[in-house]
């Protein structure tokens, strides 16, 4: 045998072409016996296991996913290592759902994207079934509930995610990027053409059109699914003089709870449940009832007639709660009619607000702000005037963080947003590094960064305002505690300056959809002040001289909370 192999070594070295002529024929004989095996033949099923292509629903999920290969002769993996598609307690599909998708069997490649783009509607009835193309109009929506946009990366799964995850039983799309929520279609069906927008994060995918909305009705999984748990306590209020108009829709429920009024006003489209006792009122917020003269709580503790732990008010003080329903008095926005020739400013401090105080503004006005830059990010949360440049003259006002006299002396008016500089600090601190509504990492706070972003900025945070005093034009100063203590008196006077008429009504609605979605949770708060006593100490002169810059100009000086830190 040894001689055979010093024989072949020999015949080789000298004839290496023929070598590896002999390896290239033997790995091409190997390749074609690997796939005969693997593409000829039907997969075998014992009697004991069962057919994969008759599987459970959890299979199905994965074949939609084309991660079942049930004609290659590999071993499947354990079903723990499969990924599953996420779909969430709030979906539910049918044996009769599950045998047809089953028949569809597997596919790869180029073929089952085409497929899955073409039939996407009917696959994915197992947690939301297509009702159709509906009517929208900014005045009068179809679906009332939350909304969000996200002119970047909207998908049809995302809109539904979200609509479910809140209980409601619509989800629609529009534009391509904006998602509606709701219980009630209150609009009329149209043509399907009419629906021709591609989703801006999937082009496979119909996302509505100009006004008009791709409705899904949400499968929900379990009924409870569909109580009102996030509905919001306003707290104690007196009964209205004119309840009738104040809250026209009422019934009365001998069995009360709060999640039965609230239930009873979310199905009527109102965004305001009010407990009397056994009564149960819808309505809004209006100049009949502003919600602004909270009273004690003890005068609205009785009991519900249907809930031990409860209050439910009495015939003389309501308790109130915000249901989901989104106040749409407020919620159109626009260009303006016809281009401006005044140039107004949003000013702040970069951290004080700005984004938040453009969406009070946004809400108020009905017509979009626009921006001496552009953030890419805020345009696809809904800032339309994002885009255009700030001298378009199409948009009520301009957010700037300049402080330059020249800069400065290009605007014509001036709104100048002023907050706390130990918060607004820390709000910046947090945008640099974990973007409009993230956080910065311990890493950073604890880090270089932290001490070298307060030396630089706070100078700043002072600079800013005294510039803006010294060189701006009729400049309306309003401070950001200020704004949230007293939203309905500071926007009213922000508003005025901006020359536009405003019903009160309307400022009742921005009340109840004051927050936006440009809040930073509170829940990541630090453990520790991250301010040293030096730099306490130098942000404290500052603070002084912007006390007496402002007091010398016969305005109110900062706020008291300012002081001590």
């Amino acid at each position: 045998m040894a001689k055979l192999l010093v024989k072949f070594q020999r015949y080789f070295r000298r004839k290496p072409v023929r070598f590896f002529t002999l390896i290239a024929l033997y790995l091409t004989a190997g390749s074609l016996v690997f796939l005969h095996s693997g593409f000829t033949g039907e997969p075998t099923v014992s009697e004991n296991e069962p057919n994969p292509i008759e599987g459970t629903s959890e299979r199905t999920e994965l074949q939609d996913l084309g991660v079942l290969q049930l004609n290659r002769g590999f071993k499947e993996a354990p079903e723990s290592l499969n990924p599953a598609r996420r779909f969430g307690p709030w979906f539910k599909s049918t044996s009769k759902d599950t045998a047809e998708r089953s028949k569809v069997g597997d596919y790869g490649g180029t073929w089952s994207r085409a497929l899955k783009g073409r039939n996407v509607r009917e696959k994915e009835e197992d947690r939301a079934k297509y009702i159709g193309c509906y009517v929208d109009n900014t005045h009068q929506r179809a679906l009332r509930g939350v909304s969000f946009f996200d002119y970047k990366k909207m998908t049809v799964f995302r809109c539904q995610d979200n609509c479910a995850e809140r209980g409601y039983l619509y989800a629609g799309l529009e534009f391509g990027a904006e998602c509606y929520c709701g219980h009630k279609i209150q609009a009329v069906n149209v043509s399907e053409a009419e629906c021709s927008m591609e989703c801006k994060g999937e082009k496979s995918n119909i996302c509505g059109g100009v006004n008009r909305l791709s409705i899904y009705r949400l499968e929900l999984a379990q009924e409870s699914a569909r109580r009102y748990g996030s509905a919001i306590f306003r707290g104690c209020f007196h009964r209205p003089d004119n309840i009738s108009i104040a809250l026209p829709v009422s019934q009365v429920m001998l069995n009360m709870s709060v999640d039965k009024c609230v239930d009873f006003c979310t199905e009527k489209e109102y965004p305001l449940s009010a407990l009397a006792g056994t009564s149960c009122h819808c309505g809004f917020p209006t100049t009949l009832f502003t919600l602004h003269e909270r009273e004690d709580e003890q005068l609205c503790a009785q009991k519900c007639t249907g809930e031990d732990f409860e209050s439910c008010g009495t015939a003389e003080y309501f308790i109130v709660y915000q249901t989901q329903v989104q106040d749409n008095r407020c919620m159109d926005r626009r260009f303006l009619p016809a281009r401006s020739k005044q140039f107004i400013a949003l000013a702040s401090f970069p951290g004080a607000g700005n984004t938040w105080a453009r969406h009070l503004i946004e809400l108020a006005t009905g017509f979009y702000t626009g921006s001496y830059y552009f953030d890419g990010s805020l345009y696809n949360k809904g800032f339309k005037g994002e885009r255009d440049h700030w001298r378009s003259g199409r948009t009520i006002c301009i957010k700037t963080h300049e402080s330059g006299q020249k800069e400065i002396e290009s605007f014509d008016s001036a709104i100048l947003l002023i907050r706390n500089p130990y918060k607004a600090l820390m709000a910046e601190f947090n945008r640099k590094y974990g973007g409009h509504i993230g956080f910065a990492s311990h890493a950073h706070w604890k880090g270089k960064e932290w001490p070298e972003f307060v030396k630089n900025y706070a100078p700043w945070w002072a600079t800013h305002t005294l510039d803006w005093l010294k060189y701006g034009k009729n400049v309306l100063v309003v401070h950001f505690e200020d704004l949230k203590r007293d939203l309905f008196v500071q926007l009213k006077r922000m508003v005025s300056l901006l020359g536009i008429m405003v019903f009160e009504d309307r400022l009742l609605c921005v009340e109840s959809q004051k927050d936006g979605n440009f809040k930073r949770s509170g829940l990541r708060k630090l453990e520790y002040d991250p301010y040293t006593p030096e730099m306490r100490k130098m942000i404290s002169k500052y603070i002084k001289t912007v006390d007496t810059a402002l007091k010398v100009r016969n305005l109110s000086g900062v706020p008291d909370d300012y002081y001590p830190r």
